[in-house]
């Protein structure tokens, strides 16, 4: 039988991204995907900054922004009537370039390390798939589907089917479901989904045309929206997809052809590539695993687009939980390490749930304002798109400025994290307040000499030593030593970020969250410190 130290079912950028994660930190992964090839289905178009960030860490930003939209491109967001009608409204938004230049001039904290990337899963998992097959430590196969699992005490046998129907059993130590929304692994735990199914119909038409004329008419924009849907720009060029929210019938007998006419108030020519019905959900798995086996990405949670959390969710899920294996694999993660991973992402797929519902609601209150006025020539329609322009610029569009969702998300209240009960990180979920109170993500900021702090970051932990705490840095180096865990010390002699950065020593763990911070320790409390974060000691620790 064979055998390997995690076997990752479902090859979609979740499962694709855990294997890179666990190859970058040395250990061996079996990936398979049941289909042949990747996505046909535009299913997500924003790689948003906190995942650009962790995508840095393992060495993919650069195929990633090569395949992106051009970097000069805006991500504005506009409401129309129609496209050949009127604009209403337009949330402006910078271009890749133009938001590195915010970055570095506004420099306290506030930032993400990257920004954001417009690109289609369509084009993202090729380049996963590419960066994955050339990893000596990872095995991808594709056509291979998951069946079942028996689960023992030191490992999970797997049942696989080719595509030619042949079955075969694999003995993994760890098992990661990452198989979608319909997840054959989590069926397998007999885990529950928790939340609301079936929340609206929809309905996708992808299309290729270049009448831009049409398609592009008050200029380059990632959304067009209105009460009948929403065309969003895959490339800028001639890839576009519409998300219909109200198709008309029944979901076989839609016309993509006259949805894509009626959205834009008048035909053009096109090819549609792949066209169907579909239905969102606002799902959290009750549990995230059981014993070896783990869920992660849609497995786990399934949202509504809006906000762009399903995706950048899971790329979270697959850098928590990646490391984390991978330490318990290399021998100097403890028993509580991976028993950390559901009360640390769980709470993140709860409140991703509900800012995708909330951001729902707003679309559906902007819908509202639609109706036969804003269609009218002369005066009175001026006056009914004037009105309707002037409310939406009030209702906002926080589903593409929710910081505080993207980069505010914290593990608190972690078992495998030293928490400060006095000093919870805020949890508001438009406005990102930058702190390094433990178990929150470490503020990003550009160094005097002009590198990112977040560069200097080793792979594993990482202490930062902002000056003054010699001795205890020593304690808690000698302390991992002990363990055998990996531990950088970076010295930073820049006391203008003390504001930022709020003790002397922030210890780092490798997915850029906070550990623990202090002053000063001894050895005793330094071998403590080092026992919680890798799950020796703390909550649910036998």
């Amino acid at each position: 039988m064979r055998e390997t130290p995690v076997l990752i079912a479902g090859g979609g950028p979740v499962g694709m991204t855990l294997a890179r994660v666990l190859a970058h930190h040395g250990v061996r992964c079996l990936l398979v995907e049941r289909n042949e090839t990747t996505t046909r289905h535009p299913k997500m178009d924003i790689t948003n900054g906190r995942s650009m960030e962790l995508f840095r860490r393992v060495g993919l930003i650069d195929a990633l922004r090569a395949a992106g939209v051009p970097e000069s491109h805006p991500f504005d967001v506009s409401w129309i009537t129609s496209l050949s009608g009127h604009e209403l409204h337009r949330f402006r938004y910078p271009s890749v370039v133009e938001a590195r230049r915010e970055i570095l001039a506004r420099n306290d904290g506030t930032q993400a390390r990257e920004p954001a990337m417009r690109v289609s899963q369509i084009v993202i998992e090729p380049v996963l798939r590419r960066a994955i097959e050339a990893e000596p430590l990872v095995e991808a196969r594709w056509g291979v589907a998951f069946e079942a699992l028996e689960q023992e005490s030191d490992g999970v046998t797997a049942t696989l089917r080719d595509a030619a129907g042949g079955l075969e059993q694999v003995r993994g130590r760890y098992l990661v479901g990452c198989d979608g929304g319909g997840s054959a692994v989590r069926g397998c735990l007999g885990i529950r989904l928790d939340g609301t199914p079936r929340v609206a119909n929809r309905f996708m038409t992808h299309f290729r045309s270049r009448a831009r004329d049409v398609l592009q008419r008050w200029g380059v924009t990632w959304h067009y929206q209105s009460a009948f849907g929403t065309l969003i720009a895959q490339d800028d060029d001639q890839m576009w997809t519409l998300q219909s929210r109200f198709p008309v019938g029944e979901p076989e007998r839609v016309d993509p052809t006259a949805l894509l006419a009626s959205f834009a108030g008048a035909p053009f020519e096109h090819e549609i590539l792949v066209a169907n019905a579909w239905t969102p959900h606002l799902l959290v798995a009750e549990a995230y695993g059981r014993g070896r086996v783990f869920l992660a990405g849609d497995a786990a949670h399934q949202y509504i687009p809006t906000g762009g959390y399903g995706m950048n969710t899971g790329i979270g899920d697959a850098f928590d939980l990646g490391w984390k294996l991978a330490a318990v694999r290399r021998g100097f993660g403890g028993p509580g390490l991976l028993a950390s991973y559901e009360p640390e992402r769980r709470p993140v797929g709860l409140r991703n749930r509900a800012a995708s519902a909330r951001h729902t609601e707003v679309r559906i209150e902007i819908g509202r304002l639609y109706g036969p006025g804003l269609m009218a020539p002369g005066a009175t329609g001026d006056a009914a798109r004037a009105e309707a322009a002037a409310r939406i610029a009030r209702i906002g569009n926080a589903e593409n400025e929710s910081w505080g969702i993207e980069l505010g998300y914290h593990y608190a209240t972690s078992p495998v994290v030293c928490g400060e009960p006095e000093a919870v990180p805020s949890d508001d979920p438009l406005r990102y307040a930058p702190t390094t109170t433990p178990g929150a993500r470490l503020p990003s900021v550009f160094l005097r000499d002009g590198s990112a702090l977040f560069d200097h970051l080793g792979p594993w932990f990482t202490l930062l030593d902002f000056g003054g705490a010699g001795a205890a840095g020593r304690a808690l180096a000698e302390a991992a030593r002990r363990r055998g865990m990996p531990l950088r010390v970076v010295s930073v002699d820049e006391p203008a970020l003390a504001a930022i950065y709020e003790r002397g020593l922030v210890l780092v763990r490798p997915d850029q969250h906070v550990a623990w911070r202090g002053e000063a320790l001894d050895h005793v409390e330094a071998d403590a410190v080092v026992a919680r974060v890798l799950g020796w000691s703390g909550p649910g620790v036998p």
